[in-house]
């Protein structure tokens, strides 16, 4: 049995909040390097370059990459033998949060009530999603996410009937209905399987999967390449503005469901698609 005590997890959260709102996961930062020279369209490398340019600024004088900082999503895989102390996890978890957007002055988004909409002032809660898993270790994912794309994402309940090619044309018109409203290049997430929320949440955190990785299940690894090419080939393109370029990866998690389902999540992710990861 290995002791954490949750004011180490805080620490951590405090810090890649930080760092995931002012620079780029190093598979994102790879993936809009190669889409400069990818894009075909002059107006979309012009976008892509400015994009470059506001990455650049952002690392070099610790300016957020993006003025929405996002609602800070949580993932936890936390070891079996794990035992915390000094204190409940949830609130060191939102602590984190708390000193991370306070101290590293990022946009505070979070209303307390979603229709009386007073500010909590400090940008909690946070979404927390716990998993346990062998061992003794703690991974945690911070991702925060801003609403401009969150508001494109989509559920779709289909019939079994619907079929991989249902899938298909629920997330191209997924994509098509964001448009440039996702500020795009994108980054799919979708889940396929489980239940109503189970779709949902494997596509949030298939946005945290490395862009250069793929399924290790071979169709669904076909499926998303085939997805990514049928999605840069609707011309949206960077910024809305046209071009080869509107998503920049699509990765795709599937779960056993019910004989009579198949729902299908697509979160949209804009082109920073921000996330830090540490293992403790």
């Amino acid at each position: 049995m290995r002791t954490i005590d949750v004011a180490k997890i805080t620490e951590n959260i405090k810090e890649m909040c930080i760092e995931a709102n002012h620079f780029l996961a190093q598979d994102m930062d790879e993936v809009m390097k190669t889409a400069v020279d990818r894009e075909k369209s002059p107006l979309g490398r012009q976008i892509l370059c400015q994009l470059q340019d506001n990455l650049k600024i952002a690392g070099e004088d610790m300016i957020p990459i993006c003025q929405d900082t996002g609602m800070a999503v949580i993932f936890l895989e936390i070891g079996q033998e794990v035992h915390f102390t000094g204190g409940i996890l949830e609130d060191a978890i939102n602590e984190g949060v708390r000193a991370g957007y306070i101290e590293g002055y990022l946009r505070k988004s979070v209303v307390k009530d979603p229709l009386i909409r007073e500010n909590t002032k400090d940008n909690t809660p946070a979404v927390i999603h716990y998993e346990m898993v062998p061992g003794e270790q703690v991974k945690i994912t911070v991702a925060p996410k801003g609403f401009g794309s969150e508001n494109m994402s989509r559920v779709f309940m289909l019939k079994p009937a619907d079929g991989i090619e249902g899938v298909k044309d629920a997330i191209l018109t997924a994509v098509k209905d964001a448009g440039p409203n996702a500020c795009p290049p994108m980054v799919i997430g979708v889940g396929i399987g489980g239940t109503f929320e189970k779709c949902a949440l494997m596509a949030k955190k298939a946005l945290t999967r490395p862009v250069d990785e793929h399924s290790d299940i071979p169709y669904v690894k076909e499926l998303e390449e085939e997805m990514l090419e049928k999605i840069n080939k609707t011309g949206i393109g960077p910024g809305g503005l046209g071009g080869t370029t509107t998503a920049l990866a699509v990765n795709i998690n599937t779960y056993p469901t019910h004989i009579a389902g198949l729902p299908v999540g697509i979160n949209i992710c804009c082109h920073v698609n921000r996330h830090a990861v540490r293992v403790i």
